[in-house]
């Protein structure tokens, strides 16, 4: 058998990092088992869609590399063939047409509360076959057990079982507009595009006795089903924006690469040992659905950015840097730019702080920091600043730099705190910057006077 499994996000906002962590899991399953992954975009309810979520959904994925099989599926261009499934299960007497005005439902629905029992249908129309009320437009409502026991073998959770009288009416599977509703197109989809193991959120769970229902009723063979726990705030609560990001392109903003995101999140909620690091060639080697935890996982930013600086680290240059250009920051256009990038890289987090770093040497300082002023700046570290300056003829390595560097201090009778704190400020506007003679190496003996000079004009009273 070809395992198929699918992502089916509804277009009416981002792809939220939840659901790219769904998408992950199935698109490894179906990668490993040399199958097929697939993607609809469930976007039946047309007054919430939103084009441009369906973009934003797509952009996510290909950010991400998690390329899908075939073309993308749209729910709303198939309403013929679930119409098709719809006559079919009235013409086989598997459902049937519901007149219930919305005011018999409010009827119906007090005298339940008042009773404080679950409002549920009451199945009046179920065998109907008087003459149909007028003005009313009909909705159509599956014939559902009506009493017993569903019983779902979830992948992860294992048998769950759900009481019918506990959950189950004669739901509705097409509005009074003939729109069809979520669990019947899920199932009709499905089925039709050959998915056999659904990887989804916990919060679904409610939905699978009436999707077995479904199932059942249309004679489709049933997919395994593999609810995932949710992911949780460091407070114990929902993941939300006050936790950290929940759209999955914000953290290309914030500097994160996709190769640490993913990684990040498929520990949230399955783990191989004590392993941290994974590769997507990891990922694909040792994932598997039936070692999904059951309990929810929580997010964790540390552990996020601790990720993301591992793959800064140890990403190849020609990568590193191409990534770098989403944030205007060109370090191929500089003659000493992979060895900048390889300094700057072990101090950095994110690439924005990567760029802040980079642009903080490429830049020529237009202001000084005034705490570092205060704090180095005085008439005699000045003079020291532009007699060094004299000496700099060549464009020298680092090593060469300090050896220049300690030359001029002894001649001097100087110690390099004397200069290397005003040199900096001169050179990178702060106190703050990788080691001093790595920056010179970058910035070569020209730019360095240029610099010296500019600092001398403004900080010389």
């Amino acid at each position: 058998m070809m395992i198929v499994t699918r992502f089916a996000p509804s277009p009416t906002g981002y792809l939220h990092v939840g659901g790219l962590r769904t998408a992950l899991y199935s698109y490894l399953y179906a990668r490993k088992n040399k199958g097929k992954f697939l993607l609809r975009i469930e976007d039946t309810d047309l007054k919430r869609n939103s084009k441009e979520a369906t973009i934003a959904i797509k952009e996510a994925f290909k950010w991400c590399g998690l390329e899908h099989d075939g073309e993308v599926t749209y729910q709303s261009e198939r309403f013929d063939i679930y119409k098709q499934y719809i006559k079919k299960l009235l013409d086989e007497g598997k459902a049937y047409k519901c007149y219930m005005s919305k005011d018999e439902l409010d009827a119906l629905r007090a005298k339940q509360e008042a009773r404080k029992e679950r409002p549920k249908y009451d199945n009046r129309y179920r065998n109907f076959t008087g003459t149909p009320p007028s003005g009313i437009e009909p909705v159509i409502r599956i014939k559902a057990p009506e009493s017993g026991e569903i019983v779902i073998h979830d992948g992860i959770k294992g048998e769950v079982k759900f009481q019918v009288n506990d959950i189950l009416d004669d739901f509705i599977i097409a509005r009074s507009d003939g729109t069809p509703t979520y669990n019947f197109v899920v199932v009709i989809d499905d089925a039709l595009m050959g998915v056999t193991h659904v990887i989804r959120g916990d919060d679904h769970l409610s939905n699978t006795p009436k999707q077995i229902v479904l199932y059942e009723a249309l004679g489709f063979k049933m997919p395994e089903f593999f609810h995932v726990a949710m992911i949780n705030g460091e407070d114990g609560s929902k993941l939300s924006k006050r936790h950290g990001a929940t759209d999955v392109m914000e953290y290309k903003q914030m500097g994160y690469l996709p190769e640490a995101l993913l990684n990040f999140l498929i520990r949230l909620g399955w783990s191989h040992g004590d392993d941290e690091i994974f590769s997507m060639d990891d990922m694909l080697k040792y994932f598997d659905p039936y070692a999904i935890n059951k309990s929810a996982s929580t997010y964790n930013k540390s552990k996020l950015e601790w990720l993301n600086a591992h793959y800064i680290k140890t990403m190849p240059f020609e990568r590193l840097a191409k990534e770098m250009l989403y944030f205007g920051v060109d370090f191929k256009a500089h003659k000493k730019g992979e060895l900048l990038l390889d300094i700057l890289r072990e101090r950095s987090k994110t690439l924005v702080e990567l760029k802040d770093s980079a642009n903080a040497i490429l830049n020529r300082p237009t202001q000084y920091e005034q705490k570092a002023v205060d704090k180095f700046i005085t008439p005699t570290s000045l003079d020291i600043l532009e007699n060094f300056a004299k000496i700099l003829t060549l464009d020298l390595d680092a090593k060469a730099y300090e050896v220049l560097t300690n030359e001029f201090l002894n001649k001097n009778n100087l110690k390099l705190k004397d200069l290397a704190q005003t040199l900096r400020i001169s050179l990178v506007g702060s106190s703050v910057s990788p080691s001093i003679f790595e920056v010179l190496e970058v910035l070569g003996s020209n730019e360095i006077k240029t610099r010296i000079a500019n600092a001398l004009n403004v900080l010389k009273v």
